[in-house]
């Protein structure tokens, strides 16, 4: 049986590319989605036409019951997790400190970080060693922004990225003994549509100039990354927060 991997929020941007590559370096992609089920669908159709094995669920990232029921799906359909990317993630509107609401703040680390707790807990019942498990490698899509701080535009997705990045290390440490690997990719300015669905178009173009390497990333630059970070050539790196930002 081909690896399974698993990549939430993996019908667009960096989860779509992380799939196409997964698929293309032999695994079978589980793909979750709450918005955008067509993107995943046609997605799926494109990966299986290329001679891959994929599926797409809708399953809310911060939705216990519905992780829960997406994972018995993929054991169902492809067989155990061996791989998990923890994509699914939003920013919420671009907003200074005071007109972020609690309702933001709720939907922003509901997904982002509740959602990457319990992808990993479930993936943790199929992995870890001391359940039977075969071992296995996370990775977790951080930002920049957790360390830029996100002054102005996005403080609250900062902080919930910085959440990650804490979640990343202490998972990391936890699950070591137990044969599963937890890294975080930390892109930077990446050209996908995380930009105009937040209302700025433009960002691209405005933050380039202030990049040392003059240019927005694309998302298959962050893809290549955590395929690494999945593979037995990573096999001695865990806990560590990888950027991926042209050196901002």
């Amino acid at each position: 049986m081909k690896p399974v991997l698993v990549i939430t929020g993996g019908g667009a941007g960096i989860g779509a590319a992380t799939a196409r590559l997964g698929a293309a370096r032999g695994y079978a992609v589980a793909l979750s989605y709450r918005g955008g089920r067509e993107a995943a669908e046609a997605l799926v159709v494109a990966l299986t036409a290329a001679g891959g094995t994929a599926m797409a669920m809708h399953a809310d990232a911060g939705d216990e019951a519905a992780t829960s029921d997406f994972f018995t799906a993929v054991d169902r359909r492809l067989g155990p997790v061996t791989a998990l990317v923890n994509n699914a993630g939003i920013t919420g509107p671009v907003a200074t400190l005071d007109a972020v609401d609690a309702a933001v703040l709720d939907r922003v680390f509901t997904t982002n970080v509740t959602g990457s707790f319990l992808a990993l807990k479930q993936a943790i019942r199929r992995m870890a060693t001391d359940l039977g498990g075969p071992g296995g490698a996370v990775v977790n899509v951080s930002s920049r922004a957790a360390a830029l701080g996100g002054p102005n535009e996005w403080v609250h997705y900062a902080a919930s990225k910085g959440a990650v990045d804490s979640f990343t290390i202490g998972a990391a440490k936890e699950l070591a003994p137990r044969g599963i690997r937890v890294n975080a990719v930390c892109p930077g300015l990446i050209d996908t549509d995380i930009h105009p669905k937040a209302g700025q178009p433009d960002r691209l173009e405005r933050m380039a100039p202030a990049i040392p390497m003059q240019r927005a990333g694309t998302a298959e630059e962050v893809a290549r990354v955590i395929l690494w970070l999945l593979s037995d050539e990573a096999a001695y790196v865990t806990g560590a927060l990888v950027p991926v930002s042209g050196g901002r």
